[in-house]
C-alpha cells in the first residue's frame, strides 16, 4: 500500500519499499497535497514552484515533473496523480485514501482519542491516551520539513502544529487523570517548549510536577510564567494563586483511589524492524497459534541457527499483534549465547518485568519463586504479550512464563529447547535461511533494485557467499550501500577472499567471518580499533561516554566511530544513547583480540575504572553523607561520567544496573578482586534502596570472596556488613546475624572503631526488625560508645536517633525525648536534612504521650525535610503518624486530611499500608 510522511521530511513508501523523489517532485507532492482530493489548476502549480516570475518553459517542465510523478506514485497499478481538464485550464488532482496519508491518521487518531479521554471512565481514558499517544509517535521532525519554507505550506504546517499542541495537553491530561504524572511530565514539558506562553500547559506541568513531589520545580515553572507573561504586559492571576498554593503546599492531591487507577501500560519491544522482509508464512503461522486460544497461555518458540534473523523476526511479530494484546508487551534479552558477557539471571529479568508493571521496590518478594508467583498474579486477568530474547536453557525461561489465561509468550532460542515443548507445552517454529528471493529483496531494498538488475549473476554469489543468512546480508548491504561507485562484483570479489581460516564462525557452509572481515577491513582505523575493543566491554549494551574510557580516545573521537560502526551495521543503536552488539559480532571482534595482545589487559582495566569511579560518584550524589570510598586513580584515557543532580546519577544507575553487575563478574573473572569489592561497596545502595535484594546478595557474596583473596582485612568486614544487610531485607536473619558477627570480629581485630560502630547500628536494625527491641537497644548503645570514642559525629548523631528510637517503642519517653533531641541537634550542624527528618519524626512519637502540641511541630517540620528531599515514602508514613496524633488531640478534620493525603501517596505507590490507612479513614468516616 502507499503510504505518504509529511510528519517530518517527506517520505514515501510503496509497502516496505521506499519510493525515492528528488526535491522538485516532493515540492510537487506537498502542493498536492495541500489541496488532497481538489484539482490545483498547472498555472497555480506554476505559480507555487517558480513564483509570479517563472522562467519559459516552466510548463513544459512541470508536465515532466508531473510525468514522473505519476510514475512513482501508484496504488494497485494505477497512479494516483491525475490530470483534470486540458489545454489551458489542465488541473492535476491527488486521489489517495485519507488513511494513505500519515498527517491524516494523525488528526483522525487525535480526534478520536480526545472524544475517548474526555468520557471520564478509566477504561476509555486510557485508551484514548493510547490512541493519542499513537498519534503523537507519528511525528519524525517539523512537519513537511523538506518545504517548510515554502508559503504554500505554511497554513496547513500551522495547523497541524496547533493540532500537535492540543494532543500533547489533552494527552497530558489523560495520563493525569490515571494518576501516570510522570509520563503527563514529558508530554507537558515538550508543549511547553513549543509554546511557552501558554499558561494552561504551564499550570498543567506544575500540577503533574507537584503530585510527582517534585515542589520546587512545579513552584519554578509558576514563576517562569510569570516573568514571561509579564514581559509581553499580561497578568495571570491563577498562574499567581497556584505557585502560592504550590509554594505553600496546599494543592489538593489530584489522586484517585487505588481501584480508579489504571494498571501500568509497560511497552518494553524494540523497534519494529522497517526493512524486514519475506517470512509471511511463519509470520502467518506464528500469530495463529498466539491468538488460536484467547482463553489460554500459548507459548511460541522461534528456533534458528545464529545470524537468521530470529530477533528480528519475534519484533516484527510482536508488533504485527500488539493491537491484540492492549495491557502491554514485555521484553527481555536472556543473552544466553553472548561469548564474552554474563547471561541475564531469570531473577533480575523477573525483577526487570515487576519494575516495568510498576511495582514498588518495598512490595518486590525477597526470593525468585515469589517474585515468579507476584509477576503471574500481576498478569491474571490480562492480555500481556511475553517476549523471551536469546534463551540458551530451558531454566532461563521458565520463570517469566505468564500462566495467565489470555497472555501469550514468545521464546527464542538457538537451542530447540525440547523441555520446553514437552513440559509446557510451546509450539516450536523453526526459521530456515531466507529464500533466494527474499535474500535478493532484502539486497534491493538497501542497494536499489535497479543496481541489482544490471548484476544478477554477482548478486546470485553474494547471496551464496553470505549463506541467505540476514545478519551477513544487511552488513553486505551496508558496505554497498555506502559506496555506491564500487560496482557489485568488486564488492563479491573481496567478500570471496575475506575469510580468515577462523572456522569457529561457520554457520552451515557459510562462513559468516568472510562478511564481517570484508565490513571490518572498510572501517577507518579508529572505528576499527573500537569494534575490536567492544568485545571487552562486560555489559549488554554501551554508551559513547564508556567506550570512549574502554578506548582511551576522546568523547567526540568515540562518537564518530561509533557512528561508522552503526552506518556499518556492526553494532545497534537499540535505545536512543546505548549501542550493542550482536553476539556473531562480539564473538568476531574478540577474535580480532588474541588473548596475547598487549590492549586487551589497559582496555579492560579503562571500562573497569569507568564503571567503579562513574559508581562511586554518583553514589555520593545519591548518599552525600555516607563516609566516602576513596578508590586508587583512574588509570590514564579514562574518563568517569560526571552528573549535574541526584536524578542524573540515580538514572545512571539504573540505566547501568545489568552492566554494573557483569562489570564485576568480569573483573571477578580477571582477577582484579580490588575492582570487585569497590564496585560492590558502590552499587549497594542503589540495590538496597531500589529493592534488588537478589542483587545486593550477589554483589555482597562477592565482595566477601573477593576481599578475601586480596588479603584485605577491612575491605572483607565491610563486605561483611553488605551481605549482612542484604540477608536482613530477606528476612533471613540468622544469616544476617551470622555475616554481622563476622564484619564486628575483623573490624575489632583492625582496632576500627567506626566501622565496629556502624555494624553494632546494623544489628541493632536487625534486632528491630525481628521484634526484639531490648537488644536493638543494646547494640546502638554500644554503637554509640564506640562513635563516641572515634569522634566520629556523625555516627553519634544518628545512633542517638536509635537509641532514642528504641526508648520510645519502649515507652520509656524522656530518654527518648532527650536522645532524639540530641540527634537533631547534631544533625542540625552537620546540615544533614535526611537524618534530621528521621529524628523528628521519632520526636513526634515520643512527645505524643508528653506534650501533643510539641508532637504535632515535630512532625510537620519531618514532613516538610522529607518533601524537600522528594522521599515520598517516608513522607506518607509521616503523614500517617501526623494524623493518629491529630486524631488523639481531638482534631478529627486535620486527621482525616492527613490521612487522605497519606493514602494518596501510598496508593500511588501501590504500597500495603495503603490499607491501613483506607481504614483510618472508614472507622472515622460520618455515620
Amino acid at each position: 500500500m502507499l503510504r505518504i510522511s509529511v510528519l517530518g521530511p517527506v517520505q514515501v513508501s510503496d509497502g516496505d519499499r521506499p519510493v525515492r523523489l528528488g526535491p522538485k517532485l516532493v515540492e510537487l507532492l506537498a502542493i498536492l497535497l495541500v489541496e488532497a482530493g481538489s484539482a490545483v489548476p498547472a498555472s497555480r502549480v506554476v505559480e507555487l514552484m517558480w513564483g509570479a516570475t517563472s522562467p519559459a518553459g516552466a510548463r513544459a517542465t512541470l508536465r515532466s515533473h508531473v510525468s514522473h510523478l505519476r510514475r512513482a506514485l501508484r496504488t494497485g497499478g494505477e497512479p494516483v496523480v491525475r490530470t483534470v481538464g486540458s489545454g489551458s485550464g489542465v488541473a492535476y488532482r491527488l486521489d489517495l485514501p485519507d488513511d494513505a496519508v500519515d498527517a491524516h491518521r494523525f488528526e483522525r487518531w487525535c480526534a478520536e482519542g480526545r472524544q475517548l479521554v474526555s468520557a471520564g471512565e478509566n477504561d476509555l481514558t486510557a485508551r484514548g491516551v493510547a490512541r493519542l499517544q499513537g498519534a503523537l509517535a507519528l511525528w519524525r521532525g517539523p512537519a513537511f520539513a523538506d518545504v517548510a519554507d515554502r508559503p504554500f505550506v505554511r497554513p496547513r504546517v500551522a495547523r497541524l502544529e496547533a493540532v500537535r499542541r492540543a494532543a500533547r495537553r489533552d494527552c497530558a491530561e489523560g495520563l493525569a487523570a490515571l494518576g501516570r504524572y510522570a509520563e503527563a511530565v514529558t508530554q507537558l514539558s515538550g508543549a511547553l517548549l513549543d509554546d511557552p506562553y501558554d499558561e494552561g500547559v504551564r499550570r498543567l506541568l506544575a500540577l503533574a510536577l507537584y503530585a510527582e513531589q517534585r515542589v520546587d520545580e512545579a513552584a519554578e515553572v509558576c514563576r517562569e510564567g510569570l516573568v514571561l507573561l509579564g514581559e509581553r504586559g499580561l497578568d495571570a492571576p491563577e498562574l499567581q494563586a497556584l505557585q502560592r498554593d504550590i509554594l505553600r503546599r496546599r494543592v489538593p492531591s489530584p489522586r484517585g483511589p487505588a481501584e480508579h487507577v489504571k494498571p501500568a501500560l509497560p511497552c518494553l519491544l524494540p523497534p519494529d524492524p522497517p526493512q524486514f522482509v519475506g517470512r509471511a508464512g511463519e509470520l502467518a503461522a506464528a500469530r495463529r497459534l498466539l491468538l488460536a486460544a484467547p482463553d489460554g497461555s500459548p507459548t511460541v518458540l522461534v528456533s534458528g541457527l545464529a545470524g537468521v534473523g530470529k530477533t528480528l523476526f519475534a519484533a516484527r511479530l510482536a508488533h504485527s499483534v500488539r493491537d491484540d494484546f492492549p495491557d502491554g508487551q514485555l521484553y527481555v534479552d536472556m543473552r544466553g549465547y553472548d561469548p564474552v558477557g554474563t547471561p541475564t539471571d531469570p531473577g533480575e529479568a523477573v525483577r526487570g518485568f515487576l519494575d516495568a508493571l510498576a511495582v514498588p521496590p518495598d512490595r518486590v518478594p525477597a526470593t525468585l519463586e515469589a517474585q515468579t508467583g507476584h509477576y503471574r498474579s500481576l498478569l491474571a486477568g490480562r492480555r500481556i504479550l511475553v517476549v523471551v530474547d536469546n534463551v540458551r536453557e530451558v531454566e532461563q525461561a521458565r520463570p517469566l512464563l505468564p500462566g495467565a489465561a489470555g497472555c501469550a509468550t514468545v521464546v527464542v532460542s538457538r537451542n530447540q529447547l525440547s523441555g520446553l515443548v514437552v513440559a509446557e507445552g510451546a509450539r516450536p517454529l523453526r526459521l530456515d535461511p531466507l529464500t533466494t528471493g527474499e535474500s535478493r529483496e532484502l539486497l534491493g531494498r538497501r542497494v536499489g533494485m535497479a543496481r541489482l538488475a544490471g548484476e544478477a549473476a554477482t548478486v546470485e554469489q553474494i547471496i551464496d557467499a553470505c549463506g541467505r543468512l540476514p545478519l551477513a546480508l544487511a552488513i553486505v548491504a551496508a558496505r554497498a550501500a555506502s559506496h555506491p561507485e564500487f560496482a557489485l562484483d568488486a564488492l563479491a570479489g573481496e567478500l570471496r577472499t575475506g575469510g580468515g581460516g577462523l572456522d569457529a564462525f561457520a554457520v552451515g557452509d557459510t562462513d559468516v567471518r568472510a562478511v564481517f572481515s570484508w565490513s571490518y577491513h572498510a572501517l577507518s582505523p579508529p572505528s576499527a580499533r573500537l569494534f575490536r575493543l567492544l568485545a571487552l566491554h562486560p555489559g549488554p549494551d554501551v554508551t559513547v561516554e564508556a567506550a570512549a574510557s574502554l578506548a582511551g580516545s576522546p568523547v567526540e573521537a568515540v562518537r564518530v566511530a561509533v557512528r561508522d560502526l552503526a552506518a556499518a551495521h556492526l553494532v545497534v543503536e537499540h535505545v536512543p544513547g546505548r549501542y550493542a552488539l550482536h553476539d556473531l559480532l562480539r564473538a568476531y571482534a574478540d577474535e580480532l583480540t588474541p588473548a596475547g595482545d598487549g590492549e586487551r589487559p589497559s582496555a579492560l582495566r579503562r571500562v573497569l575504572d569507568h564503571c567503579l569511579h562513574t559508581a562511586v560518584g554518583a553514589d555520593r550524589l545519591l548518599w552525600p553523607h555516607r563516609d566516602p570510598l576513596e578508590p586508587p586513580a583512574a588509570v590514564a584515557g579514562v574518563r568517569p561520567e560526571v552528573f549535574a543532580d541526584r536524578e542524573a546519577a540515580l538514572g545512571w544507575f539504573t540505566a547501568e544496573h545489568r552492566v554494573l553487575l557483569a562489570a564485576l563478574d568480569r573483573a571477578e573473572r580477571s582477577g582484579l578482586d580490588g575492582h570487585v569489592w569497590r564496585l560492590a561497596w558502590a552499587s549497594a545502595n542503589f540495590f538496597a534502596r531500589r529493592g534488588h535484594w537478589l542483587d545486593w546478595m550477589r554483589v555482597g557474596e562477592s565482595s566477601v570472596a573477593a576481599a578475601r583473596r586480596q588479603g584485605d582485612r577491612a575491605a572483607e568486614a565491610e563486605a561483611y556488613r553488605i551481605l549482612g544487610g542484604a540477608h536482613v531485607r530477606l528476612r533471613d536473619f540468622d544469616a544476617a546475624r551470622e555475616h554481622y558477627g563476622r564484619a564486628l570480629d575483623l573490624f575489632g581485630r583492625l582496632g576500627d572503631l567506626v566501622g565496629q560502630g556502624f555494624t553494632c547500628r546494623s544489628l541493632g536494625w536487625l534486632c528491630e526488625q525481628r521484634g526484639d527491641i531490648g537488644d536493638a537497644l543494646r547494640h546502638d548503645l554500644r554503637a554509640l560508645e564506640l562513635f563516641r570514642r572515634s569522634g566520629h559525629e556523625r555516627g553519634v548523631a544518628n545512633t542517638h536517633n536509635s537509641v532514642g528510637w528504641c526508648h520510645a517503642l519502649l515507652g520509656d519517653h524522656r530518654q527518648a525525648i532527650e536522645h532524639c533531641r540530641r540527634s537533631l541537634a547534631l544533625l542540625d550542624r552537620l546540615d544533614d536534612p535526611v537524618g534530621m527528618a528521621g529524628a523528628l519524626d521519632s520526636l513526634g512519637y515520643a512527645y505524643r504521650q508528653v506534650d501533643l502540641r510539641e508532637a504535632l511541630a515535630c512532625y510537620q517540620r519531618a514532613l516538610g525535610l522529607y518533601r524537600g528531599l522528594g522521599d515520598r515514602m517516608n513522607e506518607a508514613v509521616t503523614l500517617r503518624n501526623l494524623g493518629e496524633a491529630q486524631h488523639g488531640g481531638g482534631d478529627l478534620g486535620a486527621a482525616r486530611e492527613s490521612w487522605r493525603q497519606a493514602l494518596d501517596i501510598f496508593t500511588g505507590l501501590d504500597h500495603p499500608d495503603a490499607e491501613q490507612v483506607r481504614a483510618l479513614l472508614e472507622e472515622t468516616a460520618a455515620p
